[in-house]
């Protein structure tokens, strides 16, 4: 198999990039891999978006880790509110409506909270994923929050 020339990609490559050089300690003392990696609990990400300065690599990771978690919390927060909306309109019509009704209603309320415990494990995924990236020295972008990221960083 031949290899790409330099500075194109073949098909089928990852779509994380390699960081920028900046590898070494970063301005807190950590290695820039670690700093990042470990940026995506959601607090150790904002102190270190506040402390860090000047490696932008650890920046970034802080960044989207801030930005996946207000995200994170927003999904679960109106999951929350759509499964509560839904239990008390089911237990109106089960209670106005007979048994029928209220009993194919609550089937449908059973797969809303379902999705309330089957959301948080693929977002916790993709968070984990991420970290796993960062420690690996990728820049590794999701969807839409990776790019917003990549704009505040290089304010």
């Amino acid at each position: 198999m031949q290899n790409p020339p330099p500075g194109q990609e073949s098909y089928g490559t990852p779509t994380a990039t390699p960081a920028p050089p900046q590898g070494g300690k970063t301005s807190t003392g950590l290695e820039a891999n670690i700093a990042a990696a470990i940026s995506y609990i959601w607090v150790v990400g904002l102190i270190f978006f506040f402390l860090e300065k000047d490696n932008r690599f650890v920046r970034f990771h802080a960044m989207q880790s801030i930005l996946y978690g207000v995200c994170w919390s927003v999904i679960m927060i109106a999951l929350i509110f759509v499964g509560m909306i839904f239990t008390f309109v089911g237990a109106a019509i089960a209670g106005t409506a007979g048994n029928g009704a209220g009993s194919l209603f609550g089937i449908f309320i059973s797969l809303v909270w379902l999705l309330v415990w089957i959301v948080p494990f693929g977002l916790f995924v993709g968070l984990i994923l991420s970290a796993v990236k960062a420690y690996q020295g990728l820049i590794f972008k999701l969807p839409i929050i990776g790019n917003m990221a990549e704009k505040i960083v290089s304010k």
